[in-house]
């Protein structure tokens, strides 16, 4: 095999961890092992040693390695992070705990503030001051920035934030600051605002900036691991990060500013699920994404994801809203806009206090996983519902490496469930399911009805491990009539990594009313957002040809605190006036919140988002020709429906027989990485792209 042909997408999840590899020839191979969380490195190296194997190859055939992340919303979810400290300008000590004095439940009186990520006793002060026009008011005192810093390494600090006020207007105080801290504390990390967000906002600043801070060493000392551990089995190749926002960047950018990758691995799905809507003509979709720790949905429209500019990163259910602030920790970065729920396949259910069934948000995870891998978990999961109700293949799951025992997802289903609530095993399993099936269609609710979009009108894209599994009848509670899975869709993260480019975004702060808006400034303030674009992509490696640069406005009305981003072509504005980005604005306000008035618009910020495209980036236009598949043979098992009510002999066939004809259920097709439940009177086709088309009947929407 010629060397360098080789491009691997891999993404760490909870339960999994899944990597798929793209030959030159276009073929695509898949392996999927069970994560190590203690050591996630280790399951990558495994688990691209075995798929290398199976394809004739060595580490050193591999030409890049994208890979999405779950280290730092992690480190995030467990308060694992660095000791952090913050230096601020004097008055600005409790920003953080003032936020936006706003609580995400306004009448529920058990809720309690997160606590900040920096104890009040490691935010200390320093007399600078820098004007809001960006002239200094007060020199920065270097001897406090001294004794600031002897006294968070004298409390044990590992990683300091520095954020200045006004610092977006003039960085050089935060500059100095830093220069500083290295020379006298080489041992700190240090992150200054001005690097990590250069915009207005003392509060999203600050927060972002200590995020940022607080998960430098174990995103670090993580990506470092697992750069030496592929070096040392011969990989030379370079490894990139998946954004938040679903573009790439490459290790060391975010090993630098690691909060642009919290959301790294979910937006993967995203971004293929987009690409696949592009080929087959669904632009318009609802992406769906269940493993087997969480359940994820996000909107696509015109073949694209939705962004957002800012979200709050909490504990258990994640539902993004411009409207319910104050949960979380506030994160300003470009993302992908993902309604999260702790509905997966290796979701714990359980009685609450009150004597009802629940799932989640706790899951099973990887070590010890369901009750019916036999590791010691004794309480039932989603997986293990699924198990007793037939739809799991019995013999074992991806693809028979992983084995289970339907035994103990039955006595864990009774033990837990069933028994306490005088259900048999079967109205218990079912019970389960209908639960998660719930929790999902919430998540998928919170992007769609929330953002005021009907999900009546767009396909379901289900993916993950377990989505596929349950996405007929989930689409049947939203009264969405297709759902479509992707080809490879267990491990379809990974392959929408393969489907995407390297992006980095920048921003700069143009605060103006655009009545009193001047041209030189915008073309100054874009000029220079494209010269950094450029320069970053090319030292990249990327080509002019292979550069592409999106720019956008943040806009609000004035006197208002929260902006909206309208995508523009700077050129285009400067020919036609500013009038054609206030009537942009209007348009978008109200696609969002459905009114318009007349007050005056005001420019807030410039975008930029530059993307190099790379070479043989995945498509799906004849992907399935290109799928390595195992042989998986025709059969039958006994399975339940509640159409029915009863169980029954359902023929289970091999994914690929989709290519011969469509298919009715009740069936389930199974692939290596997943399985696809088909319910009576479903009927599944192909799209021309790989994927199974399923037209959900009218029963499942009747339930």
């Amino acid at each position: 095999m010629t060397n360098n042909t080789i491009h691997i997408g891999c993404d760490i999840g909870g339960t999994f961890t899944d990597i798929v590899a793209q030959l030159d020839d276009g073929a695509l191979h898949v392996r999927k092992v069970a994560s190590t969380p203690n050591d996630p490195a280790q399951a990558v190296v495994d688990g691209l040693a075995g798929l290398l194997k199976d394809v004739g190859a060595s580490f050193k055939d591999v030409r890049e390695v994208v890979h999405g992340t779950t280290v730092g919303s992690n480190t995030i979810l467990q308060k694992s992070g660095a000791r952090t400290g913050l230096i601020t300008t004097r008055g600005f000590r409790d920003i953080l705990e003032i936020g936006r004095i706003r609580t995400p439940t306004m009448f529920d009186l058990t809720w309690e503030k997160p606590e900040p990520l920096v104890p009040r006793r490691h935010r200390l002060e320093v007399g600078e001051r820098m004007g809001a026009d960006g002239l200094a008011v007060a020199d920065l005192p270097q001897d406090e920035v001294i004794v600031a810093a002897e006294m968070l390494v004298e409390e044990g600090i590992e990683s300091v934030a520095v954020c200045y006020i006004n610092s977006c207007i003039n960085p050089a105080h935060e500059r100095r600051t830093v220069e500083i801290l290295e020379e006298n504390f080489p041992d700190l990390l240090v992150t200054a605002s001005c690097d990590v967000l250069p915009e207005m906002k003392e509060y999203e600043r600050t927060s972002t900036t200590v995020v940022n801070a607080y998960l430098l060493s174990a995103m670090r000392r993580y990506l470092a691991n697992l750069t030496r551990c592929l070096s040392d089995v011969g990989m030379t190749a370079p490894l990139l990060v998946v954004a938040s926002s679903g573009g790439m960047m490459r290790v060391e950018t975010a090993s630098d500013i690691p909060v642009f990758a919290v959301g790294s691995g979910p937006a993967g799905g995203v971004m293929g699920a987009a690409r696949l809507g592009q080929a087959n003509g669904h632009e318009d979709a609802i992406a769906f994404d269940m493993g087997g720790t969480t359940a994820k949905a996000s909107i696509i429209e015109g073949g694209e994801p939705i962004l957002t500019s800012e979200y709050e990163f909490r504990d258990g259910i994640s539902t993004p809203s411009r409207f319910i602030k104050g949960g979380g920790y506030m994160l300003k970065v470009p993302a992908i806009d993902i309604a999260e729920v702790g509905a997966g396949g290796g979701s714990i259910a359980w009685i609450d206090d009150g004597g009802l069934l629940q799932v989640g948000p706790v899951s099973a995870g990887a070590d010890p996983g369901p009750a019916c891998y036999g590791r010691g978990n004794e309480r039932p999961t989603v997986t293990d519902a699924n198990v007793v109700l037939g739809y799991l293949n019995p013999g074992g799951l991806a693809g028979g490496s992983l084995e289970i025992d339907p035994g103990l997802s039955e006595k864990a289903v009774m033990d837990h469930i069933g028994t306490p609530l005088g259900l048999n095993v079967v109205q218990a399993a079912a019970g389960i399911r209908k639960i998660a099936n719930v929790a999902m269609a919430r998540a998928i609710r919170s992007v769609t009805v929330e953002r005021g979009r009907d999900p009546r009108d767009m396909a379901l894209i289900a993916f993950g491990g377990s989505g596929p599994a349950h996405a007929v009848e989930v689409a049947g509670l939203l009264g969405i009539s297709k759902v479509i899975v992707p080809a490879m869709s267990g491990v379809f993260c990974s392959v929408g990594m393969l489907a995407s480019d390297v992006e980095h975004n920048f921003v700069r702060n143009l605060l103006r009313p655009l009545a009193r808006l001047d041209a030189a400034p915008f073309a100054e303030a874009v000029e220079g957002l494209r010269t950094d674009g450029v320069d970053r992509l090319s030292s990249d490696g990327f080509p002019d040809d292979q550069i592409r640069l999106s720019f956008g406005a943040d806009l609000r009305y004035l006197g208002q605190s929260s902006e909206l981003t309208v995508t523009m072509e700077p050129d285009g504005i400067l020919d036609q006036g500013f009038e054609a980005l206030e009537q942009a604005f209007h348009a978008a306000y109200q696609d969002t919140y459905g009114y318009t008035n007349d007050e005056p618009v005001e420019l807030v910020n410039i975008r930029l988002a530059a993307r190099g495209v790379r070479e043989n980036r995945l498509s799906f236009q004849g992907i399935d020709s290109q799928i390595v598949a195992l042989d998986i043979a025709d059969g039958e098992r006994s399975a339940w429906f509640a159409a029915s009510g009863d169980y029954a002999a359902i023929p289970t066939r091999a994914r690929t027989v989709i290519a011969a004809g469509p298919v009715s259920g009740p069936a389930i097709l199974e692939a290596y990485d997943t399985t696809i439940v088909l319910p009576p009177d479903a009927t599944a086709g192909s799209d021309g792209c790989g994927s199974i088309v399923i037209d959900v009947p009218a029963s499942a929407m009747e339930q």
